[in-house]
């Protein structure tokens, strides 16, 4: 991260509006774009959100492990991507679902209602599922392999307002968009790029 950035996250969450409990800002990891992650987690203000997505990482304990570390000493939360037994066997903060695993969100949080439970969604169809936060994408066009087709901010607007929860911005994602985001009613921002700035 460049110099001033964790100034301009702080700055960047505070725009938003939502459940105290809830991280404003979400630090997605990818293996090959962010091979390190601890480095980019180290430089989080308090209260912002990692998802660790594995993708079948051979050392995921490892790195999962000091990801944890450092989110503790940073004051913020590690969540696990769909892998909710490595969330408690190292002790993560929650876990975030893909939209296909989305319909488990209830079941784990009665089983962990200390967890943060998220999941992602790509529609209004997949918003209504209940859980801590929806992580709605791609917003604007995105370097992620997998995001597809954006769904631009005002399509992205009418799907949070269908939500049985506070919703997440994913895709494409920059500070200069976080003000837009937040006026939209978006509850918090998430992203890769978002965080090399």
């Amino acid at each position: 991260m460049k110099n001033g950035s964790a100034r301009d996250l702080r700055r960047a969450a505070s725009h938003f509006l939502g459940p105290p409990h809830l991280p404003r800002l979400w630090f997605f990891t990818d293996p090959l774009r962010t091979p390190e992650p601890w480095e980019i987690a180290d430089a989080l203000p308090a209260g912002a959100a990692v998802v660790f997505r594995h993708f079948g990482l051979v050392n995921r304990d490892a790195v999962s492990r000091r990801l944890l570390r450092t989110c503790r000493r940073r004051s913020a939360r590690l969540l696990i991507g769909a892998d909710w037994m490595l969330a408690e066997r190292i002790g993560a903060d929650g876990v975030h679902l893909p939209e296909r695993m989305a319909a488990k969100a209830g079941d784990l949080k009665r089983r962990r209602p200390d967890w943060v439970v998220s999941v992602a969604a790509h529609s209004e169809h997949a918003v209504r599922t209940p859980a801590d936060a929806a992580i709605l994408s791609p917003i604007y066009r995105s370097r992620s392999a997998s995001a597809g087709r954006p769904l631009g901010l005002q399509r992205a607007t009418r799907i949070l307002q269908a939500s049985a929860s506070p919703v997440i911005a994913l895709g494409g994602i920059h500070l200069e968009r976080v003000p837009e985001l937040a006026r939209a009613g978006f509850a918090g921002a998430a992203g890769i790029d978002l965080f090399l700035e």
